[in-house]
């Protein structure tokens, strides 16, 4: 028996709301302590499944769906989650760069296999969508950081350095994806050549 297309993504959907669950209700725990995991146990399921559920409305067809996209998309939550669960932030001085580079390269990614952005003409417009929509979901995702942690938290005083530097390694976890969309365009066969395999 074959397993389900979707698999992927609804474990990975499982795993970030199973540990947001606990980081929520285990607030004593330092690794959790003063991270709006409350918050973080309605949003991030919304933001997870907010890309598929569009797909859906728009596209209403669940054979077609793009599931490697769309697990890309949702699989940074569960990183972000996990890297929490593991007091990888507090112990790891790279691990937040690091994050904010991969989860980019891994969000963009996802993006550009669910809008089918390698097909986008002229080659600049693809740049555009990629680097310049990775760059925006960078300044949003660091509005929501301030929002709900930081402007009442310990970590006011260096945020604003580590807030440019989040967001130019998520621009260039962007262009990362960028150039690995280009290549899987030129690895997959044209329209003809799949016609002709036998």
């Amino acid at each position: 028996m074959r397993t389900p297309r979707w698999t992927p993504a609804a474990l990975v959907l499982i795993a970030t709301v199973a540990q947001l669950l606990v980081a929520t209700f285990a607030r004593d725990l330092p690794q959790f302590a003063g991270k709006a995991f409350g918050a973080r146990l309605v949003f991030y399921p919304l933001l997870m499944l907010f890309v598929p559920v569009v797909w859906f409305v728009v596209h209403r067809r669940r054979r077609d769906a793009p599931w490697a996209g769309l697990t890309l998309v949702m699989t940074p939550f569960l990183v972000d989650v996990t890297g929490n669960t593991l007091d990888l932030y507090d112990t790891v001085v790279w691990w937040d760069d690091l994050l904010h580079f991969t989860n980019w390269c891994l969000l963009t990614l996802g993006l550009g296999l669910v809008l089918g952005v390698a097909r986008v003409r002229p080659r600049w417009a693809r740049a555009v969508a990629t680097i310049g929509g990775g760059a925006l979901l960078a300044l949003l995702w660091e509005i929501g950081e301030w929002w709900t942690f930081i402007r009442h938290g310990t970590e006011l005083a260096t945020a604003y350095e580590d807030t440019l530097g989040d967001m130019v390694l998520g621009t260039a976890g962007s262009t990362v994806a960028l150039a690995v969309l280009v290549l899987l365009a030129r690895r997959a066969p044209t329209a003809r050549e799949a016609h002709l395999a036998p």
